[in-house]
């Protein structure tokens, strides 16, 4: 029998026995090895962290089978696979389940080489990577990240794969602010943006950063981050806020011709999709110019997947990346 992770209301949930469906064609079925909880998201769901009629609340309806963060090992393969075969290693945005099916187009092949656990940061790494597209990037550019999470993990280490000259990292956890620099941050404030806003200035040659990516998903930064932007730069909204209705405009996106841009999973194209970002994020982590190196703080059995969300609601600052083993 298989299993899963269940949230059956407000701040409860078990692990389940299942039935998986059966694959069908253009599908395969897959044995988990691994799962990564997206803390952010699968916090504010558990816990029900938002607002009333916002999009959060359309979305979470019980039961609820949370994660995203998928890696396998194909164990049957449906009429009309093609590319993929039994034993092939891939990785899908599935729940945390110990058995799943998925489209063959939802599957991408991990290359040889890469660890399991570590292409478990996959799903994480392509959403900052829509973040990347709406930064724009620039040659000789600057850049500040609010909040040094998973999310902004993600975001610092692809501004240095990309050869951003000044990155720049802001949390009030120390810890998290080292693995910041470990990842490619040149500069680090353990303090709110407000209270460094002198320092950020310093290492911008006095204009502040062209770009602010607000990974955090508190609503309280957004205004932070407008503050914190220099003149005609930009401000990318990655962390999504469980109350959107409380984040507000300041005058520093007229004053200074801001442009807001929000970033999220679903932005895709034909030119910028999970395909081509995936291709590119397992190449950086083979040539080394995407280092995920103990980032992964906590790993628990499947069964004890619980304890995980216990750990991210009572001790969120001591963690980074919480891994489900599914092989246990």
């Amino acid at each position: 029998m298989a299993t899963r992770v269940v949230f059956t209301g407000k701040s409860e949930g078990h692990v389940e026995e299942f039935t998986p469906n059966a694959v069908g064609a253009g599908q395969v079925g897959i044995i988990t090895r691994y799962s990564l909880m997206s803390t952010g998201t699968e916090n504010i769901v558990f816990n029900r962290l938002f607002e009333k009629d916002s999009h959060w609340d359309r979305w979470v309806k019980y039961p609820f089978y949370p994660g995203y963060a998928n890696v396998g090992i194909v164990d049957a393969v449906g009429d009309g696979v093609a590319a993929l075969k039994k034993g092939d290693v891939v990785v899908t945005r599935s729940n945390h389940a110990s058995y799943v099916v998925a489209g063959e187009k939802q599957c991408t092949v991990l290359p040889a080489g890469i660890d399991k656990k570590e292409a478990a940061w996959f799903a994480l790494a392509k959403i900052c990577a829509m973040g990347v597209r709406a930064a724009q990037y620039a040659l000789a550019d600057s850049v500040l990240i609010i909040g040094a999470g998973p999310i902004g993990q993600m975001s610092v280490r692809w501004a240095h794969a990309l050869g951003v000259e000044t990155i720049i990292a802001v949390d009030l956890v120390k810890s998290r602010l080292d693995f910041a620099k470990k990842g490619g941050a040149h500069h680090v404030f353990d303090k709110p943006v407000t209270d460094c806003a002198e320092e950020i200035k310093a290492v911008t040659e006095g204009m502040g950063p062209r770009v602010v990516i607000d990974s955090t998903g508190n609503e309280k930064v957004f205004a932070s981050a407008l503050g914190a932007a220099r003149k005609y730069g930009r401000v990318i909204v990655l962390g999504d806020t469980g109350t959107p209705s409380a984040q507000h405009l300041t005058a520093d996106v007229i004053t200074r011709g801001l442009t807001i841009a929000g970033a999220h999973d679903c932005h895709e194209d034909a030119a910028w999709n999970t395909e081509i970002i995936l291709r590119f994020f397992f190449n950086l982590i083979r040539t080394k110019r995407f280092d995920l190196s103990g980032l992964i703080t906590h790993e628990f059995a499947a069964k004890d997947a619980m304890k995980g969300y216990e750990t991210a609601n009572t001790k969120r600052n001591e963690t980074m990346g919480i891994l489900f083993d599914w092989t246990k």
